[in-house]
């Protein structure tokens, strides 16, 4: 029989207390370590987060979407919400819209500055342009709208109307590339024109074959007022893109890449493409209503070689008119004293003002003022090629 030992079981019962007590302690130092490390850590990310050493969700979703191509003002909305472009078609005031399988959008415009003494002529341009295919915007530079209701295909077409500013004036603050984004075709046009010889499709279908982005139909050359011999129409031929001239000054022969012997269109009917007309409508002006000048520089917006993207139709041709419409004075004139100031100050000595004769035609006034911006035009194109470090001149 064993004896009990009462010296065993106190040491055993103190070393089982100290035992305890030891777990006890680092139990409590791990956790205040483990809680501190916590706290510790969290203040050090969140300093580093804050100086963007370690990415954060946010700055990993900026950093893949930074490259998005978001509109300016945008960025605030979720892109899914953002409509980038527009277009001129009507919508009902109430209800659904009418389904119809067979019905297409009009993917092209037809834009005309138009008068009310021109009612008839622009009645028959409308015609060639088939509904079906074509969106017609009036820009009313004489504040009559009323007159052209009778018309057939007046209710469908977007009317405009500001007293006495030009088709350019109307093109540069209602055709903006958003808003036209949908047409594949521009089509800006004078209300002179004369289209019994002109179809808008078979047009069309050319410009698109021959690769044109901007384009006119050729002049008839017996009943059209003709100021560029490019513009005349050549009997034997579908399409041109340049003119030749080998005696006199302005030599043009096919070694000529500069306009107007190529490369060139005039400004009475000319034909865009989409991304022609992005482009071109930049480069308006919005202080040279006349764009006199633009003419000469529509190749560099023929996203490409403008000797063969630019060109005049032939086989489609039309009859300019030549009628003073804009600043038709109805047999009043104006004293040179009415002239604007601003016109003064803008213009050029090298440009000739209207006679100082006690009353001027009010049409003398419209050439003087264009060829006043010619001027300005040609000098703005100058510093600005000048001043653009990254430009390049392709030509």
């Amino acid at each position: 029989m064993k004896t009990f030992n009462s010296a065993s079981v106190l040491s055993d019962l103190k070393n089982r207390t100290c035992l305890c007590s030891f777990l006890i302690t680092a139990s409590l130092i791990c956790g205040a370590y483990f809680i501190g490390n916590s706290f510790v850590a969290k203040e050090y990310k969140d300093r580093l987060t804050r100086w963007r050493v370690i990415p954060t969700k946010e700055n990993l979703k900026s950093k893949t979407c930074k490259n998005h191509c978001r509109p300016p003002g945008s960025e605030a909305l979720p892109e899914g919400i953002v409509v980038k472009t527009s277009n001129l078609e009507m919508r009902p005031l109430w209800g659904s819209i009418p389904k119809n399988n067979n019905a297409k959008p009009s993917v092209n415009l037809l834009a005309i500055a138009v008068g009310i003494k021109q009612k008839d002529l622009v009645n028959q341009i409308v015609k060639k342009f088939p509904s079906s295919n074509f969106v017609v915007m009036l820009f009313h530079y004489d504040s009559v709208v009323d007159e052209w209701m009778d018309l057939a295909w007046s209710d469908r077409a977007i009317h405009v109307t500001v007293k006495n500013q030009t088709k350019w004036w109307f093109a540069k603050r209602f055709l903006h590339p958003d808003i036209v984004a949908e047409y594949d075709y521009i089509f800006l046009w004078d209300e002179d024109l004369g289209v019994e010889n002109f179809d808008a499709k078979r047009y069309l279908s050319i410009v698109q074959e021959e690769g044109l982005e901007i384009s006119q139909p050729a002049l008839d050359p017996v009943k059209s007022e003709l100021h560029h011999p490019i513009t005349v129409r050549r009997s034997r031929s579908r399409v041109h893109r340049r003119y030749y001239k080998f005696k006199g000054s302005g030599k043009c022969d096919d070694q000529s890449t500069d306009p107007p012997c190529v490369g060139w269109v005039e400004m009475m009917a000319p034909v865009f493409s989409r991304v022609a007309w992005r482009c071109a409508w930049y480069m308006i002006q919005n202080d040279l209503i006349h764009a006199w000048g633009l003419d000469r520089k529509l190749g560099y917006c023929a996203q490409g070689d403008r000797t063969k993207r630019v060109g005049i139709v032939d086989s489609e041709y039309i009859v300019h008119l030549g009628l003073p419409t804009l600043g038709a004075s109805d047999g009043n004139t104006l004293s040179n004293h009415s002239l604007d100031h601003s016109l003064k100050e803008k213009s050029n000595p090298a440009v000739p003002a209207p006679s100082d004769s006690q009353k001027v035609d009010p049409r003398s006034l419209v050439r003087w003022q264009s060829f006043v911006e010619m001027q300005i035009f040609q000098a703005r194109w100058t510093n600005a090629s000048k001043e653009d470090n990254c430009w390049v001149d392709p030509y």
